[in-house]
């Protein structure tokens, strides 16, 4: 990735790399999007939600914060989960400060070899023990917390509830007072590092991942085709690949009654993230195999 800094900013201006680590499906995504104040990463009940690094930018005139979403933590099992844990595992190596993201509900010592890394990192790690509305008592988050300490003894500790808001804006205070003095990396007007197509695609794959159950989503990729934007409209055309017939089936439903629900949905969300109105076309088509196959992966932008 290449920085390009603003030399012309004023003496004592802060910037720096926060990125956002752990295991799937304890928030991340909620807590960076609550963090920089809007709909960057996709979120949904399901793990593996997030498959890129996803960077959501905070600018004042006196800090620029680059926040960067990882991929949840798992073994891989096939190449696509390699290339995702490995967008996990560059974010331990080019960070100012790290935020490592677990929950009230899952077990601490899972992926031990992820934590170790963390262990030993040298810049500043803020744990952040998320959904700390789920439990029922002080008591309760006190063991928690302890248990942790011994886990990552050199973390600062943060209970939070992202989707109550509670203690993130304790958390942001304490990430800006830990950010180096530095020239911004980025505009100062910009929210994100990815395209507006990318954005485009996450809120379709968000929609087919809330519409559909086992495989199909996790089976599933977007790539928009078409992107073709003027004053006040978007004509969009977008294809969703998955790997077997029986799953084009499945996405497409009867009559095309599924997949017209699907970009009903998605339509909406685009037109609210651009502002403008939006024709969305969606096509789909089986390219079997495609989280194994490295060409794909490449294609895909999941491998550089």
């Amino acid at each position: 990735m290449q920085e390009e800094k603003n030399t012309s900013i004023k003496p004592g201006h802060k910037a720096g790399f926060v990125n956002i680590v752990g295991n799937p499906n304890v928030g991340k995504s909620t807590l960076m999007n609550d963090l920089v104040g809007e709909r960057v990463s996709i979120i949904t009940s399901k793990a593996q939600t997030t498959r890129h690094r996803i960077m959501g930018i905070v600018n004042t005139p006196e800090y620029q914060i680059v926040f960067s979403d990882t991929p949840g933590v798992l073994a891989p099992k096939y190449k696509l989960q390699e290339s995702m844990l490995g967008f996990s595992e560059g974010a331990l190596t080019d960070a100012d400060i790290l935020l490592y993201v677990t929950d009230v509900v899952e077990d601490p010592v899972k992926n031990q070899a992820f934590l170790a890394k963390v262990a030993k990192e040298t810049v500043p790690v803020l744990l952040v023990i998320n959904k700390i509305d789920l439990l029922k008592g002080q008591g309760e988050l006190e063991a928690l917390v302890d248990r942790w300490k011994q886990i990552l003894p050199n973390a600062e500790i943060f209970p939070t509830s992202a989707t109550e808001h509670f203690n993130v804006t304790n958390l942001m205070q304490r990430i800006v007072s830990l950010l180096p003095e530095s020239a911004p990396y980025f505009g100062k007007d910009a929210l994100t590092d990815k395209p507006a197509r990318f954005f485009v695609t996450e809120i379709i794959r968000e929609k087919i991942l809330l519409n559909y159950d086992k495989e199909v989503p996790y089976s599933s990729e977007v790539i928009v085709e078409k992107f073709d934007e003027k004053e006040g409209a978007i004509h969009i055309m977008a294809v969703i690949y998955v790997e077997r017939d029986s799953q084009k089936a499945i996405l497409i439903g009867k009559g095309g009654s599924r997949l017209k629900k699907v970009g009903i949905e998605a339509r909406k969300d685009i037109e609210t993230f651009f502002g403008k109105s939006v024709y969305l076309e969606l096509f789909v088509k089986v390219e079997p195999n495609w989280r194994n196959r490295e060409n794909k992966l490449r294609s895909f932008g999941y491998i550089e």
